[in-house]
């Protein structure tokens, strides 16, 4: 074979093997391979595939849409997919002598957190090799898997996921996935503790961004134009430097509750939902991910008021959180502590499925772009795409967030009507327009990189003091 596997180069000898095995494959001649002649056309070739994965082949490759894929469409598609094929090709054959063995399948299965006999390794590998020599050439290698769904090609799985915890001040990232060997050797425990230390440190270094900004949304309006260094020299004003912190105690004890109830929660819903997979689909995970938030929101929901009242407390208005607390509960009632509560159970949706979504297509353009070697895209892609899937899911959720601090801001007097978030939304609107809605966004996105970058430098310096493998 050429040293660049034949499809990358499309030489006419190749589109002649191709146009052959199109020929083959179309069994009515109508110039168009459908799910059906996919399936008479594979089986005469020897391989048997369900019709799930038929379609599949066809669906991705499929670019005009009438159902079949035309012979322009068929090339694309196999080269498309043997360049994905390329990467999980050499990712997997570690001694880089262009053969994959056995003992080379063990290993990336556990690097996967699968493990394998070496008899089930020697059977996957019986399964792809035509002639006999126990390892596995790119030849056979491609040939295997050529018509085969690129559903889950495990090795770019493995670098994408969340797997690094990082926190952007409002929406804990807890990683999607442990491995099965993590649960069992209760490593994913520290994975959360680092976790944690690393949300506590990046929350302090930016709370003052995060108080102005609850500031700007409560207080903020056409006729007090707040900007981010009056914001500033007004708190220190008030109270010094140290008032600057307000509110920042209660945000960082609440990392902990959060992100242990919404791990146990993911966990819990992965059963339910998930096939036993190891790695759920897109749309599981984008449904496990909104249900453990909003399990976790629901039962940490009063510290979140609290940290709203004691970021805009005055100087010597409560002694401490749980005076706050005490005062709240004799004042206002037990109600007080779940104002706001529904539009901040509405902006989980579209902030989670938003952040999933941007995720994904930033990952699928980096892979079909940039990945050559290998499908590791390295620390600082994988930040950047966080941090740019969890800054659009914000922006589209940012007027809930905005009317939640509102509402849990107002402190209910005896005989003043109910806020309701409807009410609100129409007040802003007809008072301030729809800029009204994205008050103290500046602060907000100011706090993003820093929290970021604070978080993760922690997260993997905790990691190593705890005794963590990376990955």
């Amino acid at each position: 074979g050429d040293p660049c596997g034949g499809a990358i180069c499309g030489d006419p000898d190749h589109r002649l093997r191709l146009w052959r095995l199109f020929q083959t494959l179309d069994v009515n001649r109508d110039g168009g391979l459908c799910v059906n002649d996919l399936a008479v056309g594979l089986r005469r070739l020897g391989l048997h595939r369900t019709e799930g994965e038929l379609r599949k082949i066809v669906q991705a490759g499929d670019k005009d849409l009438d159902g079949q894929l035309d012979f322009e469409e068929f090339v694309h598609y196999l080269q498309d997919h043997e360049k994905k094929l390329r990467l999980v090709f050499k990712s997997l054959d570690k001694k880089n002598d262009g053969r994959i063995d056995a003992q080379e399948i063990m290993q990336s299965l556990r690097d996967l957190g699968v493990k394998i006999s070496e008899q089930q390794a020697e059977k996957i590998l019986k399964s792809m090799d035509k002639n006999g020599t126990m390892t596995i050439d790119w030849n056979e290698w491609r040939d295997y898997h050529l018509l085969h769904p690129v559903e889950n090609i495990p090795e770019i799985i493995l670098y994408w996921k969340h797997s690094t915890i990082f926190d952007v001040g409002e929406n804990l990232t807890v990683p999607d996935e442990f491995t099965v060997e993590e649960r069992q050797t209760g490593m994913w425990w520290r994975h959360l503790v680092a976790g944690g230390g690393a949300g506590a440190v990046s929350r302090t270094c930016t709370a003052p961004l995060d108080r102005l900004k609850v500031l700007m949304q409560v207080h903020a309006s056409r006729s007090n134009n707040m900007g981010i260094i009056g914001g500033f020299t007004q708190m220190i004003r008030e109270g010094g430097a140290r008032s600057l912190w307000r509110g920042n105690g209660i945000n960082v004890l609440k990392i902990a509750p959060e992100s242990a109830i919404k791990f146990m929660a993911y966990e819990q819903i992965k059963r339910l939902v998930g096939s036993d997979q190891e790695t759920l689909r897109i749309h599981e995970r984008l449904v496990a991910g909104s249900l453990a938030g909003a399990i976790a929101q629901s039962s940490i929901y009063p510290m979140e008021v609290l940290k709203t009242r004691m970021a805009l407390r005055k100087t010597g208005q409560y002694s401490g959180m749980l005076d706050c607390a005490r005062r709240i509960l004799a004042r206002e009632g037990v109600a007080a502590f779940y104002k706001g509560y529904v539009p901040n159970m509405l902006g989980i949706i579209p902030y989670a499925g938003i952040d999933l979504a941007v995720y994904e297509t930033l990952k699928n353009a980096w892979l079909q772009r940039y990945a050559v070697n290998s499908a590791d895209p390295g620390v600082f892609v994988l930040l950047a795409c966080g941090t740019m899937s969890s800054t659009c899911g914000q922006l589209a959720s940012y007027p809930l967030a905005l009317v939640r601090t509102r509402m849990q801001a107002q402190a209910s007097i005896e005989g003043a009507p109910e806020v309701t978030m409807s009410s609100l939304f129409k007040q802003i609107l007809r008072t301030e327009g729809a800029f009204g809605l994205y008050r103290g966004l500046a602060p907000n996105f100011m706090k993003v990189i820093p929290a970021v970058s604070i978080s993760y430098v922690v997260y993997e310096n905790l990691k190593i003091t705890l005794g963590v493998q990376s990955r």
